[in-house]
C-alpha cells in the first residue's frame, strides 16, 4: 500500500481528482472565493498530510503536470488571433495600457518588497503575480524565484481581481468596454477574465487578449531587470 500511495501515478491521480472536485464545488456554489485551484491545493495538502506522503514523492507525479504547463501557454495565441482586428484598430491604446499595467505591477511589487525588506528570492517569486500560472511558474524559475510562492501569489491576485474588479471600475468611472477588459486581464489574468466575461462579451474578449500581451511584457521586463540585478 505504501508503495502505491507514494508512486508518481498516485500523485497525478489525486491532483486531477482534487481539481475536478474544485471545479464541481465552484460550479455548484458560484462563489468566487471557491476557486477550483485553491480548493485543489487544499485537498492535495490535506491528502498528503493524512497519508503521510513526503512532498518529494508527490513532486514526482506533479512534475508530469508541470511538463505540460509551458507548451500550454501556446493557447494564449488564440485570443490574440480572434481579436486581431480590435488590436489593429486600437493597437496604440491597447499596447500602451498593457505595457503600463504590466510595468506597474512589477515595479509596485519591487518597491513594496524592498520597503518590507524581503529577500531577492521572494521578490523574484512575487514579480509574476499578475500573469497566468504557466508563464508565471516558468518566469519565476528563470529569475531564481520560488515557483510555489509564485503560484500562491498568482491565485490570490486573480481572486482579488475577480472579486473587486467590477467595483473598482465603477469607482474609477471607467465605462469604455475595451478599457475595462484590458485593465482586468492585465492585472488579474485568467481568474479576473472570468469576471470580465460576466460583465460583457467585449470585456471578456479584451481581457483574454490582455492575458497574452501582459504575460509577454512581464517576461521581457522582468528578465531584463533580473539581468541588471534588481532581483
Amino acid at each position: 500500500m505504501k508503495e502505491i500511495i507514494r508512486s508518481p501515478l498516485f500523485a497525478l491521480l489525486i491532483s486531477i481528482l482534487a481539481y475536478e472536485i474544485g471545479i464541481l464545488i465552484n460550479k455548484k456554489t458560484r462563489i468566487v472565493f471557491f476557486n477550483p485551484l485553491m480548493i485543489a491545493i487544499a485537498l492535495v495538502i490535506g491528502t498528503l498530510l493524512a497519508l503521510h506522503i513526503p512532498l518529494e514523492d508527490y513532486q514526482k507525479g506533479g512534475d508530469f503536470i508541470a511538463l505540460f504547463l509551458t507548451p500550454a501557454t501556446v493557447i494564449l495565441a488564440v485570443p490574440l488571433y480572434k481579436n486581431i482586428n480590435s488590436l489593429k484598430k486600437d493597437y496604440i491604446a491597447i499596447l500602451g495600457g498593457v505595457i503600463v499595467g504590466a510595468a506597474t505591477a512589477i515595479f509596485s511589487v519591487w518597491a513594496m518588497a524592498k520597503a518590507f525588506g524581503l529577500s531577492k528570492e521572494l521578490i523574484a517569486s512575487l514579480v509574476p503575480k499578475s500573469i497566468t500560472t504557466p508563464l508565471g511558474i516558468e518566469l519565476s524559475t528563470q529569475i531564481k524565484g520560488i515557483p510555489s510562492v509564485t503560484v500562491a501569489a498568482i491565485i490570490i491576485t486573480g481572486v482579488v481581481g475577480a472579486v473587486f474588479a467590477e467595483w473598482l471600475l465603477k469607482v474609477c468611472k471607467i465605462t469604455d468596454k475595451t478599457a475595462k477588459g484590458i485593465a482586468i486581464g492585465t492585472s488579474s489574468h485568467a481568474l479576473g477574465t472570468t469576471k470580465a466575461v460576466d460583465i460583457g462579451e467585449t470585456e471578456g474578449a479584451m481581457s483574454g487578449l490582455a492575458i497574452g500581451l501582459a504575460g509577454l511584457v512581464t517576461v521581457i521586463v522582468a528578465t531584463i531587470l533580473f539581468k541588471f540585478g534588481f532581483f
